[in-house]
């Protein structure tokens, strides 16, 4: 029983003494005291809209021929004759 005893003595004097050891060594640390940036992550979209099913591109008018300055021309100066005619009468 007494070498129970005294081995128990020698491993708890053992604990206690390498704990004192190590607790003398020496630390050196510097900060700034900058805080860092925080993340933001952005959530998820609710609801995001579908494409469209029809697209209606944009497309010419139709073309038709309207002539061209002699015929314009042509037409007025009978307007005015006409004018004329029935204006020269007073």
């Amino acid at each position: 029983m007494k070498k129970i005893l005294t081995i128990t003595m020698l491993g708890i004097a053992a604990l206690a003494a390498s704990g004192a050891a190590t607790a003398g060594g020496v630390d050196l640390s510097i900060g700034l005291g900058v805080p860092v940036a925080p993340v933001y992550v952005a959530p998820q979209p609710v609801y995001v809209a579908p494409q469209p099913a029809v697209v209606g591109y944009p497309a010419y008018g139709g073309y038709e021929w309207r002539g061209d300055d002699d015929e314009d021309r042509w037409e007025r100066q009978r307007h005015e004759r006409r004018w004329r005619r029935h204006h020269d009468d007073d």
